[in-house]
């Protein structure tokens, strides 16, 4: 008899019901992946491992005998908020391909503000017929904070297209052909250098609050901010007094600190501001879906469990 994996998510609808698809159909081989609402008590009892997507907390918690959790996410700092310390172990999605989907959102919004698409956009509103001077990617620094998977990635796919990229990482890293720095003084370095501003970094008790009023302050006048990270890294109120006194020119945001960006928000109408609705790199469901296979069929077959979160670092 095949075991039962459990799978809770709070996903939206479309997203919900993609996985409920794909999952049962990837998985059947190996396990019945069946909804949580549709569990039995003895199911509940015996789970030793469940797939989530923004689980609540609840449910988790009604799995008593959990080993670990699959998370569709590559973030998974809410879960860890969630889930006890002494709770099922967490294993993020590793999925190569949402690197390169990173990599290609970092250059495409990197590309937008390049080419003054903002200033542009603006002018077309107010029917401004205007040129301005138009410099080459080698003549622009994109500094990238958080270079790991996803980080690394995107500062490759940059240089590929000719920017002046440097790396800054919370430890010393080294990238084949990339400035790197490290620390808060090699942060503050790449603040003022930096003609872009790229967001990568993970959630973490030491990553909150990373870019405050002083961190803001410090950027190269002028300066453009992409955040594909997480809302609370940025200090929002610092942000927009950021862009509304100087140095920030303009502030793509895909991530919030809350979500959906509630329609009170005053970043959905300001002039400076691009707001995305977390699209940057999204799971792609065939690819994610073979990831789970490997690590659950990998578990019921010989026991191992994939490697998990960190708790104390968060990731």
């Amino acid at each position: 008899m095949k075991p039962v994996v459990p799978f809770i998510s709070h996903d939206g609808e479309n997203e919900r019901g993609a996985w409920q698809t794909a999952l049962p159909k990837a998985l059947g081989a190996i396990a019945d992946v069946k909804p949580f609402k549709d569990l039995t008590e003895a199911e509940r009892s015996n789970a030793k491992v469940a797939i989530v997507a923004n689980p609540d907390p609840a449910e988790v918690a009604a799995l008593p005998n959990l080993a670990w959790v699959q998370s569709l996410w590559a973030g998974v700092e809410r879960l860890a908020a969630d889930l006890p310390e002494d709770g099922p172990l967490i294993v993020r999605l590793t999925d190569p391909q949402m690197a390169e989907t990173m990599s290609e959102a970092v250059l495409a919004w990197t590309l937008y503000l390049h080419r003054d698409m903002p200033r542009y956009g603006l002018q077309q509103r107010r029917k401004i017929w205007q040129e301005h001077l138009l410099k080459t990617p080698q003549e622009r620094t994109v500094g990238v904070l958080g270079i790991g998977k996803l980080g690394s990635a995107s500062v490759r796919r940059l240089k590929a297209n000719n920017f002046n990229v440097l790396g800054w990482s919370r430890s010393r890293k080294v990238l084949d052909g990339i400035q790197c720095r490290h620390g808060q003084e090699g942060m503050t370095a790449v603040l003022q250098q930096s003609d872009i501003l790229v967001i990568l970094t993970p959630l973490t008790a030491e990553t909150r609050g990373l870019l405050g009023q002083a961190e803001l302050n410090s950027c190269k006048p002028g300066a453009a901010l992409i955040n594909f990270a997480r809302g609370p890294i940025v200090d929002t109120i610092a942000l927009l007094d950021a862009l509304d006194n100087g140095p920030l020119s303009h502030a793509v945001l895909d991530v919030f600190d809350e979500e959906p960006l509630p329609h009170s928000s005053p970043l959905w109408e300001h002039e400076k501001v691009t707001v995305l609705p977390h699209i940057s790199a999204p799971t792609i469901t065939s690819t994610a879906t073979e990831i789970v296979v490997q690590n659950i069929g990998g578990y019921f077959e010989t026991g191992t469990i994939p490697q998990s979160v960190d708790r104390k670092r968060g990731y």
